[in-house]
């Protein structure tokens, strides 16, 4: 089994690497594989709502976007980090997000995901809410922990002191690789995910 953790802040190195990878620690105790992707800093155009994609399978932009979606095909679980930036995830990450849960929405249905955030100092339970609401629409699990899904710093030592925080990262990949398990376990007993009806309206009618 596979868990990508994707890694949406501007350097590869900070604070979101820092947690993501307590994460990574405990998903390999389980023996999950865990492959961190890094958005980078390359431009990245946002979705323009061309509905291109729902022709062709793919977004109309050839970046990494496709790439990711992609690899989500074959995984198994996610975990989506970010920076807070003004009490909101990075642009970056939501841009990358829009595409990708837009353009290849099916390619992470019912699979578990969980979302983690780094701050100085607050804007992190806002930013959480915001990365969940992409799950929830997917029908996706949400992995929780033993708090909220969240990190202190302004630089990566400062979050190795974060000792509560670190424990939490550890822990969102201990639920994740157990609901991983359950998961496999169910399908090898013969239940299925459910099929879901879907019926869209405008608001007004």
């Amino acid at each position: 089994m596979k868990v990508l953790l994707v890694n949406g802040s501007s350097r590869k190195n900070g604070c979101t690497n820092a947690a993501l990878r307590e994460v990574e620690r405990a998903l390999k105790e389980e023996r999950i594989e865990p492959e961190q992707l890094y958005i980078g800093n390359e431009a990245l155009p946002d979705c323009i709502a061309c509905r291109k994609c729902k022709e062709i399978g793919r977004c109309i932009f050839h970046d990494s976007v496709n790439e990711f979606v992609d690899k989500a095909k074959t995984a198994d679980g996610f975990v989506f980090g970010s920076p807070v930036y003004f009490a909101h995830p990075s642009g970056r990450l939501l841009t990358f997000m829009d595409r990708a849960f837009y353009a290849g929405g099916a390619a992470f249905q019912f699979k578990p995901a969980a979302a983690v955030l780094s701050a100085r100092r607050a804007g992190t339970t806002a930013s959480f809410d915001v990365i969940n609401k992409y799950f929830t629409i997917c029908s996706m699990p949400v992995v929780s922990s033993t708090y909220w899904n969240h990190v202190y710093g302004a630089q990566p030592e400062d979050v190795a002191e974060d000792k509560e925080g670190l424990m939490t990262m550890y822990n969102i990949g201990k639920n994740m690789a157990w609901l991983l398990k359950c998961i496999a376990f169910g399908k090898e007993n013969g239940l299925v995910h459910p099929n879901n009806e879907k019926v869209l309206t405008n608001f007004t009618r």
